[in-house]
């Protein structure tokens, strides 16, 4: 049912900031087939540290069973660069000096995720996305696809996610940022440099991606007698080894810096004129007490991206609840599809 593939690119890819990698690869996996007209492509861009799998990490959502399944759909999900799960990253060789690059690593942005993306999917023969779907850092990488190349994207879902990185989401990452390199093993150039600053960078991470009644819900004590040994700190010295164990602080620092830089505005004459180029059919999805990426951001975003729809749900999970809720996103997303095709429908029938 999947594929798991690695594309290598054999110019020279050239980023944002005019710095330039050779060999790029791209690691990616797809499920179903690409049907003859080439218009059932689903293209589902993951957040931080998620990988190509997407039936694995979105399942509810995506699977054999559910809303985008491989029966009907030729779903992709690539693997962005900077990430510890195959495509070229800081762990990768240099081909210039033959040793892994680390902190010699270019850094890069969420435009040159995206032109990575649109390399692949020309490599792959696809020219148009019926649903570009991404949550968080993925759909940042959704909208920029969808105003960088806006004639390619039927349906566009944004969720959980921003048309430019708020000063609060970056002081947030700045400070992950500082516990990596408090770690002073992240300037040893060894693959596990900076676990340590990671655990504490992933801790603090977790808090912004869950909610005050998130943790009354799952951490609170069964007894009142505790001084110490808490059922929360426990959770989160297990999700900064959790991450240690399939991560890198590397990754994880560059791929930070590249959410930093994600502004739609950069180089256009406005926010608010880049998002006026986005042609695709828009849903926009906020998580109501999402703390990283507040309601409002969500609301600004349907508000200047032309006939976009909203829809606003509530998660005990905060932010986490665009990859937890999915029953309720299936409700929505297949609604708001329904309701794309229908009005196709009805202009068909005019037009005749």
């Amino acid at each position: 049912m999947s594929t798991i593939s690695t594309y290598s690119y054999a110019k020279t890819f050239k980023l944002e900031n005019g710095r330039k990698l050779r060999k790029l690869e791209i690691a990616y996996q797809t499920y179903g087939k690409l049907n003859a007209k080439k218009n059932n492509v689903i293209w589902a861009c993951h957040a931080l540290t998620a990988n190509a799998d997407v039936l694995d990490w979105w399942k509810g959502l995506f699977g054999s069973n559910a809303l985008f399944n491989p029966d009907e759909h030729f779903i992709v999900c690539a693997n962005v660069l900077g990430s510890h799960y195959g495509s070229t990253s800081p762990l990768s060789t240099n081909p210039v000096t033959g040793l892994p690059y680390y902190l010699a690593f270019p850094e890069f942005s969420i435009r040159d995720l995206v032109a990575a993306h649109r390399l692949l999917a020309a490599q792959l023969g696809i020219s148009t996305i019926k649903v570009l779907i991404g949550g968080s850092l993925g759909g940042q990488q959704a909208l920029e696809w969808a105003i960088t190349d806006n004639n390619a994207i039927e349906n566009l879902i944004l969720m959980a996610t921003n048309a430019a990185h708020s000063p609060w989401g970056i002081a947030f990452n700045e400070s992950q940022r500082l516990a990596i390199t408090t770690d002073r093993s992240f300037y040893a150039q060894k693959p596990d440099g900076g676990l340590k600053g990671l655990k504490v960078a992933r801790s603090i991470a977790l808090l912004s991606y869950r909610t005050y009644d998130a943790y009354v819900a799952t951490q609170l004590e069964s007894v009142n007698d505790k001084t110490g040994g808490f059922r929360a700190s426990s959770y989160q010295n297990y999700q900064g080894e959790k991450l240690c164990r399939r991560f890198n602080a590397y990754s994880y620092w560059y791929l930070s810096k590249a959410m930093d830089s994600h502004n739609v505005g950069r180089n256009r004459s406005s926010v608010t004129d880049a998002l006026a180029q986005v042609k695709a059919n828009t849903l926009v999805i906020g998580i109501e007490n999402d703390v990283l990426f507040p309601l409002v951001e969500q609301e600004f975003l349907a508000r200047h991206i032309p006939g976009a729809a909203f829809q606003s749900l509530k998660s005990a999970y905060g932010h986490d609840g665009f990859l937890i809720e999915t029953d309720a996103l299936t409700n929505v997303i297949g609604n708001f599809l329904k309701a794309q095709v229908s009005k196709k429908i009805i202009k068909l029938h005019k037009t005749a």
